[in-house]
């Protein structure tokens, strides 16, 4: 198309327009193409605070939402880990008792390395899940991890000592997974 014709486009629409009489400002709008009000733009700029509301929030939900999972996921992990080591732990004390039992046998015996070497094991893997055992032998007594079967009077020990332990009591942590069972002194 030559400058000619293209030229004459604008110039036929602004004589259609000053035909129909329309008022000048109007012929501006008319012929670069129609402006929006202002009510429009202020419109358009509230839909756009409310979409970019709406992403915020829920940019902010999901990474709630990422943060409970994860936190969900590591109480779920410490919970299967108190479950399993809370079935183990008869298994370790039946262990204590069998090396208690062959404590008269001589250190050579197959059956007494047989029993120590099964407990060391079993107290190694207990250590990479962060077991620990509760002291308590000489401790004051604490309620919150030692449960008290029994009370004796012993001038010998302070008050509120713990003098025996007749089940040992565990820990994952700081968690008490098992109580220590023992005896006080008044």
């Amino acid at each position: 198309m030559s400058k000619e014709k293209k030229n004459e486009k604008p110039k036929q629409k602004a004589e259609e327009l000053k035909e129909q009489d329309i008022p000048a400002e109007d012929e501006a709008q008319s012929v670069q193409g129609e402006t929006p009000d202002i009510s429009e733009l202020t419109e358009k700029a509230a839909k756009a605070d409310e979409y970019l509301d709406k992403y915020q929030r829920t940019l902010a939900e999901y990474d709630n939402f990422r943060k409970r999972t994860l936190k969900e996921k590591e109480q779920l992990v410490s919970d299967v880990k108190i479950f399993t080591v809370t079935g183990l732990l008869p298994v370790l004390d039946n262990l204590e008792r069998a090396q208690a039992a062959a404590e008269n046998e001589s250190d050579d015996n197959p059956l007494k390395q047989g029993l120590e070497m099964i407990y060391r094991s079993l107290l190694d893997e207990f250590a990479k899940l962060g077991v620990k055992e509760i002291e308590a032998l000489g401790c004051e007594f604490d309620p919150n991890v030692h449960n008290a079967v029994m009370h004796t009077e012993d001038e010998t020990v302070a008050e509120n000592t713990v003098v025996e332990v007749f089940q040992k009591g565990y820990e994952i942590g700081g968690k008490v997974i098992r109580p220590s069972m023992v005896k006080v002194a008044n």
